[in-house]
């Protein structure tokens, strides 16, 4: 179906549309679908429909479309007669994140239906208003358990001392989701009094409350739970064991380290991939040999977090096994093998790891650009530059999807990665030229600065992941090139 302007009388008025509801609900979706730019006006106009079901359909285009320009006509659709447009409303004005929107927003929270208080609560905790806590400690106590889910999330955004009392009186909530969302809502409110009250949660009926609490102690690391984690580690379902083995990694306790083995060679492929890389974030002797052990796993998985450890753990005797990995039929481990080579500077391994830049996975190539940069091979800088040339800037925010998705074949590695290779590259052919001013590589950096849009300039820089590990701030795309080719603006005409 085509989609049709909109109707207008001779004055330009909207006339009243005549055309069956369900047509008028499929042209908005198709435009809906387009993505911007796309023009609100039809969706605007829809927003006063008689029928609440097109009304409903505006208002969640707008939303999908974060048309910023319908903020004020989306606040006004919180006051709707139909409760599904005001909760759709809430979400749209959550989607486009104004704090203007807070007020209308925090008055949605005393709304007689459930569901648009539940909305206007997640729209208040995207939006991390702190003056909104007043409006949200009442509805903590809310009949509805999805509103006190959501108004856990809020006030965890804003943890005000009354927010962290408020979430802290949600932990005997009977409803396990609301005690969940309570955990997690504390995560940025690691004092001793808080660390103390979240850490009998991992004794909660729920095993869904209990990954939570495992996983903020372990973002905490909170070394005076590591007994019950090791319990938990051995006794607890396979469920809730890969957010306590990757608690014990982050918090680091040597005495972790027998259980975490044990782990790597018992139980199901992801309690054994979580196991590795709780080792991996622990280091020593023991780390080194369940890596090497599990590198020829049945589970391309755990050979591949396998390689990890390596990485981490691993000495420059480790360059055949990991050069064995790069044979791995499976992307995954071939992958982990490339960051491992790199992290480990085996710089004899370059010619080998040249040969991954043409692997039809695109996670394999973004690992072989990080880590040919990282060794500094100079032999690379030629098929480098030629694969930035090559390279379309992709959309901001350009994305994969999910990491794995299952094929006739088995599970197929998918992943952001073709996002991130312009970036990587940028990066890796910046390194080289600290160590070589080739003209190309220069050449091949100048040319793609040239293209980058306006717009991009600001966004952070798609990096692998090697390079988002810690506490530093991610750079900008600006920040990279900066780095890539310091002093240079200057000196373009002479490359």
């Amino acid at each position: 179906m085509s989609v049709r302007p909109a109707r207008r009388s001779r004055g330009g008025a909207p006339r009243r549309e005549r055309r069956p509801v369900p047509e008028r609900i499929e042209e908005l979706r198709q435009r809906a679908e387009q993505g911007p730019p796309t023009d609100p006006e039809p969706f605007l106009e829809a927003l006063s429909d008689p029928d609440p079901n097109v009304r409903c359909v505006a208002t969640w285009g707008l939303g999908h479309l974060r048309e910023m320009r319908a903020r004020a006509a989306l606040e006004t659709a919180l006051l709707d007669p139909d409760s599904r447009v005001r909760a759709l409303g809430a979400g749209a004005l959550g989607a486009l994140g104004h704090a203007g929107s807070a007020p209308p927003l925090r008055g949605a929270l005393g709304d007689p239906t459930g569901l648009v208080r539940c909305q206007a609560a997640w729209a208040l905790a995207a939006l991390a208003d702190r003056d909104s806590v007043p409006a949200l400690l009442p509805h903590i106590a809310d009949p509805e358990w999805e509103t006190r889910r959501a108004v856990a999330a809020a006030l965890g955004r804003t943890p005000t001392p009354e927010a962290v009392v408020a979430l802290l009186g949600r932990f005997d909530d009977p409803h396990e989701r609301v005690r969940r969302e309570a955990v997690l809502a504390l995560r940025g409110a690691g004092v001793p009094s808080v660390v103390r009250a979240v850490r009998p949660m991992l004794e909660d009926p729920s095993g869904r409350v209990r990954v939570a609490a495992a996983i903020v102690l372990g973002q905490w690391r909170d070394a005076g739970s590591v007994p019950a984690l090791l319990r938990h580690a051995t006794e607890d379902t396979t469920f809730v064991r890969p957010a306590v083995l990757i608690a014990l990694g982050r918090i680091g306790d040597p005495s972790s380290v027998p259980t975490l083995v044990a782990q790597v060679h018992d139980g199901p492929s992801w309690t054994r991939v979580c196991a590795l890389r709780a080792l991996a974030e622990i280091g020593g002797p023991e780390a080194r040999t369940a890596g090497r052990s599990a590198l020829e796993d049945e589970s391309w998985s755990v050979r591949g977090s396998a390689a990890e450890v390596i990485g981490r753990a691993g000495e420059p005797e480790d360059l055949g096994r990991l050069l064995q990995r790069l044979e791995d039929v499976h992307p995954w481990p071939r992958r982990g093998a490339l960051y491992a080579l790199g992290r480990l500077g085996l710089v004899e391994a370059a010619p080998r790891i040249r040969e991954e830049l043409k692997h039809p996975s695109a996670e394999v190539r973004l690992a072989a650009i990080w880590t040919l940069g990282r060794l500094g091979d100079d032999g690379a800088g030629e098929t480098l530059a030629g694969m930035l040339r090559a390279l379309p800037l992709l959309r901001p925010g350009a994305s994969g999807g999910s990491p794995l998705v299952e094929t006739e074949e088995g599970p197929t590695l998918v992943s952001d990665a073709d996002a991130r290779q312009f970036d990587a590259l940028v990066q890796a052919l910046g390194r080289l030229v600290g160590s070589n001013s080739d003209p190309l590589v220069l050449r091949a950096l100048l040319d793609a600065r040239a293209r980058v849009r306006e717009e991009e300039w600001e966004r952070p820089a798609r990096l692998p992941p090697p390079e988002l590990e810690g506490s530093q701030p991610v750079p900008t795309l600006r920040m990279l090139f900066e780095a890539a080719l310091p002093g240079l603006a200057e000196e373009e005409g002479e490359i």
